[in-house]
């Protein structure tokens, strides 16, 4: 049995609020009692408009054309509802404003592309990335909403402008959740992760033209912050009653000196310790981040935060070394740590990462190259990175003694200018 659809088309006018004598056409597209309306962008006065009719009253060249025009679209519309019919038994008045607009089913949409590319990139990137890509399209949908009054659009809308509206968006968006706006860096992270959604639809051929070509992110270069010698040390002779923080001590104080990450450590079992040619204990582990190798000897200080926890391992059955606690709580330990040890800097469990890439091995005249192999760079210049940033220590430090050079010099003077004087 057939299904059976009625179908109608209507042109009206609203009136515009800059101008209330002008009135903006529209065609309602009506199917089965659904409806769907679009704009012709096209205008006419209140005295030409006939209601009844759903044309313009008049002979003159201009209502002539614009007549003209509605009869083209409401023969294209006839068509388009025709076509969808000999395709498709299902027919709506959205699905032919679509098909009229040529933002039909064949034309992918923004959640298409997301959905496409979280699913398929389930087995190459890591959950932590992943679900950063999550928390973008929970920004994008919160800004459709809000911004566009839409939960979709098609991916051949996204544009420029679309793009810009984004950022500002993502950058004075407020969630229910109490929580601070996005910084810089943050923000062109969201955009960087859509970049690459898009540039996906582009190699799928979803997309032609690419809406970022003349888009230029803008990072921040932030002081990477890690603990000096004298800031090390001063942990290290730091005793804390409370167990949890003596022991999130001691595993910052073990990345400081292995470089690794906090998700690396976590996952750190007694497999990943393997005696080495020289007799000494090394850590044999890949990184979780970049799946780079990395093999080195345990300095003296690891190594006897090691021989510490052993007796009490936390995890029996996997094997793990130290406790398995959430990223965002041991860095709320941090903090206190630090602010236990007189160290006023903001420093987060990844600061002992950036402690021995710079304090442990770059200014103690480890190679640069012995360092990249160290942390499981897979390229030398995020290594160089640590190199900039003990460049400008060595800048810092170069300074200070010239003013302490300038000074003596000044003493050195008055001293002479005195005795002269006498």
């Amino acid at each position: 049995m057939p299904y059976f659809t009625t179908f109608s088309v209507l042109f009206f006018t609203r009136k515009l609020n800059s101008n209330k004598k002008e009135l903006s056409i529209y065609a309602r597209i009506t199917v089965n009692g659904k409806i769907a309306e679009m704009s012709l962008k096209r205008k006419t006065s209140v005295n030409e408009w006939d209601n009844s009719k759903g044309r313009l009253r008049g002979n003159t060249q201009r209502i002539k054309l614009l007549n003209s025009y509605l009869d083209q679209v409401y023969s294209k519309l006839l068509d388009t509802q025709k076509k969808i019919l000999d395709k498709d038994n299902l027919i709506t008045a959205d699905k032919v404003k679509a098909s009229y607009q040529g933002l039909d089913q064949e034309h992918k949409t923004l959640t298409d592309i997301i959905e496409y590319h979280n699913e398929t990139m389930k087995s190459v990137l890591k959950w932590g990335t992943l679900k950063n890509y999550h928390t973008t399209a929970k920004y994008l949908k919160e800004f459709l909403k809000e911004k566009k009054k839409t939960s979709d659009i098609y991916l051949k809308q996204i544009n420029y402008k679309f793009i810009t509206e984004f950022e500002m968006f993502v950058r004075s968006y407020n969630a229910k959740k109490e929580r601070k706006t996005c910084a810089n860096n943050g923000t062109m992270k969201h955009l960087e992760r859509l970049k690459k959604m898009i540039n996906l639809a582009i190699k799928l051929e979803w997309l032609e033209k690419n809406p970022f070509q003349n888009y230029k992110m803008r990072f921040e270069k932030n002081e990477r912050q890690f603990l000096s010698e004298r800031e090390l040390k001063l942990l290290e002779e730091t005793y804390f009653k409370s167990e949890s923080l003596e022991r999130v001590k001691d595993m910052f104080l073990f990345a400081c000196y292995t470089g690794l990450s906090y998700g690396d450590l976590k996952e750190l079992t007694t497999d990943h310790i393997v005696k080495g040619m020289d007799g000494k204990n090394w850590i044999s582990t890949k990184r979780a981040k970049t799946n780079e190798s990395v093999k080195a000897p345990l300095l003296q200080k690891a190594d006897n935060i090691l021989k510490k926890y052993q007796e009490k391992r936390f995890d029996l059955e996997n094997k793990r070394l130290f406790p398995v606690i959430s990223n965002q709580k041991i860095n709320k330990y941090v903090k206190e740590i630090m602010k236990g040890s007189n160290i006023r800097k903001h420093i987060t469990f990844h600061s002992a990462r950036h402690t021995f890439a710079t304090t442990v091995t770059l200014s103690n005249g480890v190679p640069i190259e012995t360092v990249s192999k160290l942390l499981g760079h897979s390229k030398l210049s995020t290594t160089q990175i640590y190199a900039r940033v003990m460049e400008n220590k060595i800048s810092s430090d170069m300074t200070n003694l010239e003013d302490i050079m300038n000074k003596k010099e000044r003493e050195e003077l008055s001293k002479k200018e005195t005795k002269r004087n006498i």
